[in-house]
């Protein structure tokens, strides 16, 4: 074989394993957003990003998937409970929507929106969660909840626990 046709396998087979490589957790270190308290989740809605605050300096920042237009929402809450491969029943509004869902899915189907972990919200049908659709993250694509890729969500899951204080931000 010539080495000029070598090269070019390698760089196809480079390519295709980079373009078909499973999403990775993308926790990044960052600046802290000024305001607030360490301990505190974050979500920039107009960003599509949660932030962890860590010290006055530092937050760990993900990707996500926040609520569609219309769907949005801001204020202050509290994660209320944290679940592993949790099973999903589809709110009233996504039944509405979507009639032909079931009215429940179990935890580990392939079909639960939730993926590997969610941790639900206080005051409201709400959670932050993992994914089936891991395209899906980055994208106005919710009824409200936060969407993650599901190695993210195990990440803050291990970090967080019940009564963290979440506030989502329209910016």
């Amino acid at each position: 074989m010539s080495g000029k046709w070598m090269a070019a396998l390698s760089a196809a087979l480079l390519v295709g394993s980079i373009f078909n490589a499973p999403a990775q957790a993308r926790p990044d270190l960052v600046a802290s957003p000024a305001g607030y308290a360490p301990g505190t989740i974050v979500v920039k809605t107009k960003e599509r990003r949660l932030y962890l605050i860590l010290d006055d300096r530092h937050a760990v920042r993900y990707p996500v998937g926040v609520g569609k237009p219309g769907k949005q929402w801001a204020g202050a809450t509290r994660i209320s409970g944290k679940y592993r491969n949790p099973a999903w029943a589809p709110p009233a509004e996504v039944k509405r929507d979507k009639p032909s869902i079931p009215d429940l899915i179990e935890g580990g189907s392939p079909r639960n929106p939730m993926g590997v972990a969610a941790m639900t919200l206080a005051g409201g049908e709400y959670a932050i969660h993992g994914t089936n659709v891991p395209n899906s993250v980055g994208g106005y694509v919710s009824y409200g909840c936060v969407r993650m890729y599901n190695q993210d969500i195990t990440d803050l899951y291990e970090r967080v626990s019940v009564g963290t204080p979440v506030v989502v931000t329209a910016r």
